[in-house]
């Protein structure tokens, strides 16, 4: 079994404008360095399927959908952005990416419990964990990572599993879903004090949140990794693992002022390869998140991937 890759050519369509870091040429840089470093061949890929409205309801309520799509039909009809904020916004394309993303999170789930793949990782957008059960923000609309972790749960059957969230920036969306689901563990660090200004009490028992202070380097996260991560995640046990994987804690990128590099996102994959290897037969799957310098996200990406596929 290899290391399944899930994308979509409709995950393109959506476009916040000229100048707007989540961009489709994200995904465009990732494809290209696979292409050039060869890592490509040790993956399966894989098209994400379209999302079901049952999906969706795993993490989000009724009423927040109803509203988002009525937004979403809006710019179908006036063929132009339209905001939700300031800083996420949709066009004729974001519905289909946003189905696009959703989907192959669910899809990858069923891939590694069915055992078509032993990980699996989601080269989408729009990310995911700015979204809460009922808001959409921070570039994010549907939740990827919690609709696949409940998933597993509600759907598949399985009884424990864990998120793991490295973005360089709180994933408040994910805890708000999640908070309190015993089932669940979510551990995560996140540059302090930026966007969403949140994380600092976490909300429930189930969550692992580290505060980082900026400019701190890779070997001080593992530090922390070491002590506060692994003990929780050991203990718990997780029947799989579920990775929200943001690459903007990188030192070159400008969203963020943490000093992360392409080793230290290999060895963070290497230790959650580890306990996934203990504890649930390797099943991982890993959702892409932020990452909007596209050099280093592209490099972060193939070195997350290597670890994952054991090349």
């Amino acid at each position: 079994m290899t290391t399944a890759y899930f994308s979509h050519p409709d995950c393109r369509g959506h476009d916040m404008g000229a100048g707007h870091p989540e961009c489709p040429q994200r995904l465009d840089a990732i494809e290209d360095h696979l292409l050039a470093t060869g890592l490509d061949i040790a993956l399966t890929r894989r098209d994400a399927p379209l999302a079901r409205h049952h999906d969706l309801t795993l993490a989000h309520s009724e009423g927040y959908l109803l509203e988002l799509d009525e937004f979403l039909q809006q710019a179908v009809e006036t063929g132009e952005h339209t905001a939700i904020d300031q800083d996420t916004n949709v066009c004729p394309g974001t519905r289909q990416a946003m189905l696009r993303a959703a989907g192959a999170a669910v899809a990858a789930t069923d891939a590694v419990i069915d055992g078509e793949a032993i990980n699996a990782f989601c080269a989408i957008r729009p990310p995911g964990h700015h979204a809460t059960r009922s808001q959409a923000m921070g570039f994010c609309f549907y939740n990827n990572v919690s609709i696949a972790a409940r998933h597993a749960l509600d759907v598949r059957g399985l009884e424990r599993v864990a998120i793991v969230d490295f973005d360089v920036h709180h994933g408040n969306g994910t805890e708000d879903i999640v908070a309190g689901d015993e089932r669940i563990l979510m551990v995560s660090f996140f540059q302090d004090q930026i966007y969403p200004f949140s994380g600092g009490v976490p909300m429930g028992e189930n969550m692992v949140n580290l505060p980082i202070p900026a400019y701190t380097r890779g070997g001080e996260i593992r530090d922390l990794i070491r002590s506060q991560w692994l003990p929780r995640l050991e203990e718990f046990r997780p029947q799989m693992i579920f990775i929200s994987a943001g690459f903007d804690a990188h030192r070159e990128d400008e969203l963020g002022q943490l000093g992360l590099v392409e080793a230290d996102y290999a060895w963070i994959t290497q230790q959650l390869v580890d306990v996934a290897a203990r504890h649930c037969g390797g099943r991982i799957v890993s959702c892409l998140e932020g990452g909007y310098s596209l050099s280093s996200l592209a490099r972060s990406v193939a070195a997350h991937l290597r670890v994952l596929a054991g090349v």
